[in-house]
């Protein structure tokens, strides 16, 4: 992994954005620039010039959605929305309109007008000193960069890393968020730019990629030269510049006990997780399609606990038939036999939108017309969903849920509704499993105050914390000028799971919980404390969590809970499952306080 280095080290401190540590190569991108000369035009190139602008963006848009397209496959919905903020720059009227007056008015060529006054526009930005509005102005530039390519050479392509021929470190100003996404894993082995920071988009992007990365690091692209060697430690924030004999020694054994950290995960993958005094949960995994199998099943997850179906409707440009359906949930099932699959009914709506169901533009998507609200609507493509995932019950270890759940009438219609398509099937001799277990989400507080009577008509609860948290504390998730008041350890959302687990309890039935809490290993003693019977999260995250449960004492994890159930502050229950996490399984956690 790492090689000598006779020349001056230099440390450059940044921002920590993608955990992982590597070494490598530089190849220094200077950022391409896209100026294009002044050009005047008469009255007469008007029309034409608008018609280029409406061209260009139409093909902009296509690219970008292709781009969109490929990240929703190999990362995720979530990822993918990312890109909504710079399909909206492209309807952005106030900045067309000024960029068709532009021209008008100075008679010069659309791609000089588009480039002038869009970057007058980020200026404007820039000028406020809001680090939300910086983080998106990157944004509109990689927009506005596409735009100008597109009307100077319709078609073109913009810089293109992912068809490197060796391996490297890519250093620069910045990456777009359309650069990043197509980057070739096997090339790219890390990342670096002069600015960045956690939350912007090229800085989640990474994270999904699993690229070690530094942002944020002022003038890294001047004072590397392509070819140098450089150390890359993405959990704390340093690129090394000619790394010194020591230092790299030093990172060896680092990387050593990384490798020993796998090797004990990949030990403990058959085994139950069980803490150190005897309790037992389940540790699932959470998945979008089906070529995501062979990870859950190297991860040692017991299941799947959250089968998110959006994507087999998101992906395809018509609905998928029943036929289709039960084709991917057999598969699923099957393939993971005996452990169980709970398959959650269509979550559309919110940040999720398929071009094919006509959803309407709503002032507040999150409150509106989605998940179940929808389904309980468009009864048709509910029902087909029903029956697809009946069928695939034959193979004796399907479970459904209802997402979104928020009132005791919408279970009762999903479940006639479920029973109807029972009788269908009945009907016509197609086998299913007539006892499939039902299931809810637990997502908005009036689900929570009301589980007792939800408990009654479901066989469990899977909380959807993500949600739960967003509505309980009116901060929507994804928008960083907000983000620190997006808080798992509030104390309403501990008493709001823990009114649901003993809700659950009450009437026997279990409690899993699979938002992203699920899968922070600093919350884990909080979760298991509080007494959730199962936990589920992304695959690559249940050898960790798996390891934590198995370090742990049940019973320090349940005064950690009665100390949460009193405690007036979130930052001080945060700190303390973060101490018990930490005294459990040190070695999950080392790389995250180291410094060189």
């Amino acid at each position: 992994m790492f090689a000598e280095s006779a020349k001056e080290e230099k440390i450059f401190k940044g921002i920590p954005a993608s955990a992982g540590i590597t070494t490598g190569f530089a190849f220094v991108i200077r950022n391409k620039q896209t100026s294009p000369n002044l050009r005047l035009i008469t009255d007469q190139d008007v029309p034409n010039e608008i018609e280029k602008l409406e061209q260009a963006l139409l093909y902009t848009r296509k690219q970008i959605l292709e781009i969109q397209r490929k990240v929703a496959e190999a990362m995720g919905r979530d990822e993918a929305a990312i890109f909504d903020a710079q399909l909206l720059v492209l309807e952005d009227q106030t900045l067309l309109d000024e960029i068709i007056k532009y021209v008008k008015t100075e008679k010069v060529s659309i791609d000089y007008a588009f480039k002038t006054v869009s970057e007058k526009y980020c200026n404007t930005l820039e000028s406020l000193g809001d680090d939300y509005l910086k983080e998106r102005i990157a944004d509109i530039r990689d927009v506005a960069n596409r735009v100008i390519d597109n009307l100077s050479s319709p078609q073109s392509e913009t810089l293109d890393i992912s068809k490197l021929d060796k391996p490297c470190i890519i250093v620069s100003h910045d990456l777009s968020p359309s650069t990043t996404a197509q980057l070739d894993k096997t090339k790219v082995l890390a990342f670096t730019t002069d600015v960045g920071s956690q939350t912007s988009h090229t800085a989640i992007l990474a994270r999904s990629l699993q690229i070690p990365a530094v942002v944020g690091l002022g003038n890294i692209s001047q004072t590397v030269k392509t070819s140098d060697f450089l150390l890359i430690d993405g959990f704390n924030g340093i690129v090394i510049l000619n790394p010194s004999e020591q230092t790299l020694l030093k990172y060896g054994q680092i990387s050593k006990k990384q490798i020993a950290i796998e090797q004990s995960l990949k030990e403990i993958k058959d085994k139950t997780p069980t803490t150190k005094d005897g309790h037992t949960i389940v540790i699932s995994a959470n998945i979008e399609t089906p070529d995501e199998i062979p990870i859950v099943k190297e991860s040692g997850a017991q299941g799947v606990g959250l089968f998110r179906t959006e994507f087999l409707f998101l992906k395809s440009t018509s609905l998928p038939s029943e036929d289709e359906q039960y084709q991917v949930y057999k598969t699923v099932a099957s393939e993971l036999k005996p452990s169980p699959v709970i398959i959650r009914t269509l979550d559309l709506g919110g940040d999720k939108f398929a071009s094919h169901i006509n959803l309407p533009n709503e002032v507040n998507p999150f409150l509106g017309w989605r998940a179940i609200r929808l389904c309980l609507h468009q009864i048709d493509i509910f029902k087909t969903q029903l029956r697809a995932i009946l069928r695939a019950s034959t193979e004796g270890n399907v479970k459904l849920m209802y997402p979104m759940i928020s009132n005791i009438n919408e279970v009762i219609q999903a479940n006639e509704i479920l029973e109807a398509c029972k009788d269908e099937l009945k009907s016509k001799s197609i086998p299913f499993d007539p006892n499939i277990e039902v299931g809810v989400m637990i997502e908005v507080p009036s689900a929570v105050m009301i589980a007792d009577s939800l408990a009654k008509r479901v066989k469990f609860f899977s909380i959807g914390t993500n949600d739960l948290t967003q509505y309980t504390l009116a901060v929507d998730r994804v928008n960083e000028r907000i983000a620190h008041l997006y808080e798992p350890t509030h104390p309403a959302i501990v008493r709001l799971i823990h009114e649901t687990v003993q809700a659950a309890h009450r009437h026997n039935i279990w409690v899993g919980v699979c938002g992203e809490a699920a899968g922070d290993p600093l919350l884990t003693p909080l979760l298991i404390g509080l007494s959730v019977d199962e936990l589920s999260c992304a695959a690559p995250i249940v050898p960790h969590i798996k390891k934590l449960v198995c370090n742990l004492d049940y019973s320090e994890a349940r005064k950690l809970a009665g100390f949460a159930l009193e405690c007036e502050f979130g930052t001080e229950i945060l700190a303390k499952s973060k101490e018990l996490a930490e005294k459990s399984a040190p070695e999950l956690f080392f790389l995250n306080t180291n410094n060189p």
